[in-house]
C-alpha cells in the first residue's frame, strides 16, 4: 500500500521494521489453551533468554503454570526478564506470585505504578502483550495471562481472543523493543534498515511518533480497494481515523465492523454505539459477535494486508497506551484472518439502520455520557 502523508511523517528512514515475507513464518492462535500451552513449551526449552511483558497476569490456573515455568527456566539460569502493567495486573498479580519469580532470580518490573511525584502518569499504560523466546520466536496479539481465554477453565464463555507467533528475522526486531521499552530509551529506533517487504513491527514507544498506529491505521483505510474487515473489542476512534473508514465505504469499499454485544467494558460499548448512526449512513456494515466477549484485534484489508497486535481502535491505544502491532502482506495470513473473520461472522448479528434508530432513550443518554469520555476510554 502506498503511504499517506502522515504516515510517513512518523516513519522516518531508519527503524521501519519490514523483511521477506519467504524469510518471517506466522501461526495464528485463536484459543487459549493452544496459545498458552505452545507459549509453556517455549518458556520451558528456552536456552538463553525469555522475555516477557503483559498488562494483565493473574494469579490463577493459568498464571500459575507461566510462574512456575519462568521460575523454572531462572532457577537453570536463563536470563528471564517480565513487564507487568501495574494497573492492568493491579487485583490480579499476587505477592505470592512476585514472592515465587524474584525469589526464583527473576527479573520482574513493574509499568507505572502510582506516584503522587507523578500521578498523570498513571494514565498511560503498557499494554503491549509479547513473550521473545532466545530469539527464536515471539508471540504477540490480544490474548492476557489469565483463565478467562482457557476454555479447559472457563468453558464455553472463555473470551474470543486472537495472538499470533513469529520465526524469523523479526523476532531478533521484537526483542529489541522489548530490550529499549525495558530501558526506557525513548529516542531508540530499531537495527533494521527500511525494506517494507512483507511484514514489521509497529510499535509507539519512542517519541519519534507517539501517534503512528493512528497514522498506519488511516493510510490503510485511505488505500483500501476492496474491503476493510475490522475487528475490535472497543470502538471509540478520533474524528480522522472514523473519517477515513466513511470515505473508504462511500468510494465503494466493502467496510465490516465487528464487536463485541457482550463488552468487558460496558461504557466502551456506548461509547462505539454513539457512532453508529454516521457508520450507517456511508454504507460501514456493522456486526456484534453473540457468544461471549470478543478481545481480538484484527485488520483484513484487500485479500493481502493485515494487522495483528494489542491495540484497540480506540483513543487510548493509539494516542495513551503502549502497543505493539504485527503488520504484514503475507497473503496466507491474510487469508486465514479474512476466514476466521467470516466464521466470527456468522456468529454476529447485523445491526440495521432501521432497528437501530427505534432504541430508547436511556441508551441514548448513555451514549452520550460515553461519548463525552471519550478521550480517556
Amino acid at each position: 500500500m502506498k503511504s499517506t502523508s502522515c504516515e510517513k511523517k512518523c516513519a522516518p528512514n531508519k527503524g521501519e521494521i519490514s523483511t521477506s515475507p519467504s524469510v518471517n513464518s506466522f501461526q495464528l492462535f485463536t484459543e487459549g489453551d493452544d496459545l498458552y500451552s505452545s507459549m509453556l513449551t517455549a518458556i520451558t526449552g528456552a536456552k538463553e533468554a525469555i522475555r516477557l511483558e503483559s498488562y494483565i497476569f493473574s494469579d490463577d490456573s493459568i498464571g500459575s503454570q507461566f510462574c512456575e515455568a519462568l521460575a523454572e527456566r531462572a532457577r537453570a539460569g536463563i536470563k528471564v526478564r517480565v513487564h507487568i502493567d501495574a494497573a492492568g495486573s493491579l487485583f490480579w498479580f499476587s505477592r505470592k506470585m512476585q514472592h515465587q519469580l524474584r525469589s526464583n532470580y527473576v527479573e520482574l518490573h513493574w509499568f507505572h505504578r502510582w506516584s503522587w511525584h507523578k500521578p498523570w502518569r498513571y494514565n498511560r499504560r503498557n499494554h503491549r502483550k509479547l513473550l521473545v523466546v532466545d530469539n527464536h520466536v515471539a508471540f504477540l496479539g490480544g490474548f492476557n495471562i489469565h483463565k478467562e481465554n482457557s476454555q479447559a477453565m472457563y468453558g464455553d464463555l472463555r473470551w474470543r481472543d486472537t495472538h499470533i507467533s513469529i520465526r524469523g528475522p523479526l523476532v531478533e526486531v521484537a526483542s529489541q523493543l522489548f530490550d529499549s521499552f525495558w530501558q526506557r530509551r525513548l529516542y531508540w529506533l530499531p537495527e533494521q534498515e527500511q525494506e517494507q517487504q512483507g511484514g514489521r513491527l509497529l510499535h509507539n514507544h519512542t517519541r519519534t511518533c507517539r501517534h503512528r498506529l493512528r497514522c498506519i491505521y488511516s493510510g490503510a483505510f485511505a488505500n483500501a480497494k476492496k474491503y476493510i474487515y475490522l475487528t475490535t473489542p472497543y470502538f471509540v476512534p478520533d474524528s480522522y481515523t472514523l473519517e477515513q473508514l466513511r470515505k473508504a465505504a462511500e468510494r465503494g469499499v466493502d467496510v465490516r465492523l465487528l464487536l463485541p454485544r457482550k463488552s468487558d467494558v460496558r461504557i466502551t460499548s456506548w461509547a462505539a454505539h454513539h457512532v453508529y448512526a454516521s457508520l450507517f449512513a456511508f454504507g460501514v456494515r456493522v456486526y456484534e459477535y453473540l457468544p461471549r466477549v470478543l478481545h481480538a484485534k484484527t485488520v483484513v484489508i484487500d485479500d493481502d494486508w493485515i494487522i495483528v497486535g494489542t491495540a484497540n481502535l480506540d483513543y487510548r491505544s493509539l494516542f495513551i497506551n503502549y502497543e505493539i502491532n504485527l503488520e504484514a502482506t503475507d497473503r496466507k495470513l491474510a487469508a486465514e484472518l479474512k476466514e476466521q473473520f467470516l466464521q466470527d461472522l456468522s456468529q454476529s448479528e447485523f445491526i440495521l439502520s432501521r432497528n437501530w434508530e427505534r432504541r430508547g432513550l436511556k441508551s441514548r443518554c448513555l451514549e452520550l455520557l460515553a461519548i463525552i469520555l471519550k478521550r480517556w476510554l
